[in-house]
């Protein structure tokens, strides 16, 4: 029996029926700010949400059903009851608890439950598919308030189930609503012994690289992401990337950790030398956790959590000395394009595959994401291919790929301010207005536009 049927085997065990009980409603409350109307359409209108601390009552009806259920793997009358106290307390923000436990239950009847509580506190409808991911889409979408003492509540939810992410979950500058578990194990194997096996999704140190005209595994249309530091080129696999998504690496001199999102189309190159005097380079691993669909990062020297998509360290020893990391460009192409442009390209060992050539994109993701992303900035369909970059000034920008890459063809100018889009090995980067390289990077249009929220947005002439 593997690690995570295990984990699924002891929620199980944790959770059973929820039966009637009493509460004690808390008064105060007030009504969301106004959202926007495309979320309205799609989600409706959110519930009146309560302020201030839990009634008594209800307080230990959270330790009961959400704590000590965990701690004691068990779940009786004690527990049922308690969970019902939660459902008819008429605060919302207990929503938040109830996903989080939902979110390991596979058991058809033992999420229906939990559905009914959720469904009692949202006052809302939440279907017949997906509960999980309709709570949580509707929780993101209203930007219910957390309840209090979230963080501890979750925290003891998450390492009680699942070992591993005790250093993971502390306070910092993220924002735990939006985390949740991404199906698999944290990756937390020592430095440079990534050839080990683990049931994670496995990181690769100090990848073993080929010239190009070694790589005859790669078809010419295949994608690549590649990178270029200090005239050093590498080309970096989806096949491979879809399968490790996340390399640290050294490329001309310097030290990159590179993540790969597969659920949000992002790959991405941190430099992670440079670091402040007493500081080690930052050992960037998955810690099987997600952040709206986004892969949670962690450096194993510290377990310093970071922003992905942003590369700031939002948690730790890191975090409480601002670091953040300086990103180079990655250039989405195809094989051909890219060891033309730059025959002298390196390019990683095919093992790093593992055997597998998975094609999540027009695969698994083909039909939208597969976890909760709540509401997305209607201008663009929540999967059009972008081109991203911060600008010097800090802000953000995205240009619609698949228009630029037209416009750039005909040798017309693509630019917004003083980001200019240029043609390189058959794909895309963005320079700034003496061709500096400014860290762009291809992504969907609803990971760049929940992270970056306001981002200017390019859409062709």
């Amino acid at each position: 029996m593997s690690n995570l049927e295990r984990v699924y085997l002891r929620a199980f065990a944790v959770l059973t029926a929820i039966v009637a009980a009493g509460s004690l409603l808390v008064p105060s409350s007030v009504q969301a700010e106004q959202l926007p109307d495309y979320v309205v359409e799609e989600f409706g209108s959110p519930p009146e949400i309560p302020v201030g601390a839990v009634s008594e009552e209800v307080a230990a009806a959270i330790e009961a059903a959400f704590i000590q259920s965990i701690e004691q793997g068990q779940w009786g009358p004690e527990e049922q009851a308690a969970l019902q106290v939660v459902a008819v307390s008429g605060d919302p923000r207990l929503a938040w608890l109830v996903s989080d436990l939902m979110r390991f239950i596979t058991n058809a009847q033992l999420n229906a439950q939990l559905v009914v509580a959720a469904q009692e506190l949202l006052q809302a409808d939440l279907g017949q598919q997906d509960h999980w991911g309709g709570v949580t889409d509707h929780l993101i979408a209203w930007d219910i308030p957390a309840p209090p003492d979230y963080l501890r509540i979750k925290r003891a939810i998450f390492t009680g189930l699942i070992p591993g992410w005790e250093q993971i979950f502390v306070e910092g500058d993220i924002d735990w609503r939006l985390v949740s578990w991404g199906g698999v194990l944290i990756d937390d194997r020592a430095f440079d012994t990534t050839d080990e096996p683990c049931n994670c999704i496995p990181a690769a140190d100090n990848p073993e690289v080929t010239l190009a005209e070694e790589a005859t595994w790669l078809d010419d249309d295949d994608i690549v992401f590649g990178v270029e530091v200090n005239g050093a080129y590498r080309a970096y696999p989806r096949q491979i990337m879809e399968v490790r998504e996340m390399v640290n690496d050294t490329l001309g001199g310097r030290d990159l950790g590179i993540p790969y999102c597969t659920l949000c189309g992002a790959a991405q190159a941190y430099f992670t030398d440079q670091m402040p005097e007493g500081v080690d380079r930052p050992v960037l691993r998955t810690s099987g956790l997600l952040s709206r669909s986004n892969k949670v990062m962690y450096d194993l020297n510290t377990y310093s959590v970071f922003d992905t998509f942003l590369g700031h360290a939002v948690t730790g020893p890191l975090a409480e000395i601002g670091v953040q990391l300086e990103q180079a460009t990655v250039v989405t192409t195809d094989w051909a394009s890219w060891k033309t442009a730059h025959p002298n390209t390196t390019v990683l060992a095919e093992y790093l595959a593992l055997g597998r050539d998975p094609d999540f994109r027009n695969g698994r993701d083909a039909d939208g994401p597969i976890f909760p992303v709540g509401d997305v900035d209607p201008r663009l369909p929540v999967h059009e291919d972008i081109i991203g970059v911060v600008t010097g000034s800090g802000g953000a920008v995205a240009f619609q790929r698949g228009a630029a890459l037209l416009a750039l063809r005909a040798g017309q100018v693509v630019a917004f301010q003083n980001v200019r889009l240029v043609l390189e090995a058959g794909g895309i980067k963005a320079v700034g207005k003496d061709g500096e390289d400014l860290g762009s990077h291809e992504a969907f249009w609803f990971a760049w536009s929940q992270f970056h929220p306001g981002t200017a947005l390019w859409l062709g002439a």
